[in-house]
């Protein structure tokens, strides 16, 4: 499994990690065995968050890293409503206890609403000094919510961006990847199989993937996460309710794709328009 630098922080992460979001819904013995397979594979970057079923995710996630927490490259979010400085510093307590851990690498603020993001960014910087978590950044921000914070930045951050990200959603790159580049931020994609969205195998984009994928020895879904770790800053949570699914993932952190296979991707799968909005899910 390839590793790459998150951020500006000196931690090496792998290009695939292991997201999280909806874990819940599945086998809880399942759930736990792929996340420990995907530790084994080396995606020992694990995305979660208080939001996750209600804390029920982080729970399941403690439950999988219990014994191999120093694998691990921990990573949750405060909710928007929870990000008043005394509130972040409580929910962050509760994402402790949940996940049986004394410190995350690495908090986010999930999206930005109405508190004061100097609120936020203050209770994080309270936190890295309490040693309960190692650094923090944010989610769902676009370039213009990144160029607001950027200025209330302390010296240690924010490190990193985490967005929606997948081959038919790929919005982030008109301004957002630009700008995380510059300033040296993680940008860390979720969703990447389209949430439900993946191209059908006699789709012509499926077509497409399943035949870079046959000259690679690699599953379509394994090119689609090749595609969307290309380079950095770029990194991506797949996730996995299974061993096979984890297994599936994992085979694609050495997989790199050639110029041609990369031109082939974006005929098939073509940026479009700007947006209005940054889409999220």
């Amino acid at each position: 499994m390839r590793r790459r630098a998150f951020g500006s922080t000196g931690f090496q992460v792998p290009v695939i990690g292991q997201g999280t979001w909806g874990l819940d819904q599945g086998d809880r013995a399942q759930v736990v065995a792929a996340l420990r397979r995907g530790l084994d594979l080396g995606m020992t970057h694990i995305d979660t968050a208080e939001m996750y079923g209600e804390g029920t995710v982080e729970e399941i996630v403690g439950e999988a890293i219990a014994g191999r927490r120093d694998e691990v490259f921990l990573v949750s979010k405060v909710l928007p409503e929870n990000a008043s400085r005394r509130r972040t510093i409580a929910s962050c307590e509760k994402s402790l206890a949940r996940l049986r851990t004394d410190r995350l690498d690495c908090y986010l603020l999930h999206w930005r609403e109405s508190e004061p993001l100097e609120e936020t960014f203050e209770a994080f910087e309270g936190l890295v000094a309490a040693g309960k978590i190692r650094c923090w950044g944010v989610s769902n921000f676009d370039e213009n919510d990144l160029a607001d914070a950027w200025p209330l930045r302390a010296a240690g951050g924010p490190v990193c961006n985490q967005v929606l990200y997948h081959l038919k959603e790929r919005a982030i790159e008109h301004a957002v990847l630009p700008w995380c580049e510059r300033h040296e931020l993680a940008l860390v994609g979720y969703s990447p199989f389209g949430h439900g969205d993946f191209p059908a195998p006699r789709s012509r984009e499926g077509q497409v993937l399943a035949h870079i994928g046959a000259v690679h020895g690699a599953t379509p879904r394994q090119v689609a996460l090749a595609f969307l770790e290309r380079r950095a800053p770029l990194l991506t949570i797949p996730k996995a309710s299974s061993v096979e699914h984890a297994e599936e993932n994992g085979g694609a952190g050495d997989l790199r794709l050639s110029l041609a296979d990369l031109a082939q991707i974006e005929r098939a799968f073509p940026l479009g328009p700007r947006p209005a909005e940054l889409p999220a899910l």
